[in-house]
């Protein structure tokens, strides 16, 4: 059973920057595919980041700020958020796929605001 824990999250203000990380276990092998999501209160979680073999797809919403990233054994995932909006406000719940299997963090939260 593969296991997600993100860290990172916290209060931030108006243009500042927050990195999330988040670390895969439980698996000899490493995901396939890792990514972000967020979802702020009263709306449907929604696609931040996705990367897989070098490959990146970001949101049009955070394109130019945020960068995903992977550690060098390949389990972890990292997301550089930069010039962040209060908009940003949300959950962020770090997501694996694996053998064709779906897994998904705890979630953490982020707060912009003033």
């Amino acid at each position: 059973q593969v296991q997600l824990v993100e860290s990172g999250g916290g209060l931030v203000q108006p243009g500042g920057s927050l990195r999330l990380s988040c670390a895969a276990s439980g698996s000899i092998f490493s995901p396939s595919v890792m990514g972000w999501y967020r979802q702020a209160p009263g709306k449907q979680r929604e696609l931040v980041a996705l990367i897989s073999s070098g490959v990146t797809n970001y949101a049009d919403s955070v394109k130019g700020r945020f960068t995903i990233s992977r550690g060098n054994a390949g389990n972890t995932v990292y997301l550089q958020m930069t010039s962040l909006k209060p908009e940003d406000t949300a959950v962020y719940y770090c997501n694996a796929i694996l053998m064709q299997f779906n897994y998904w963090g705890q979630g953490t939260q982020v707060t912009v605001s003033s």
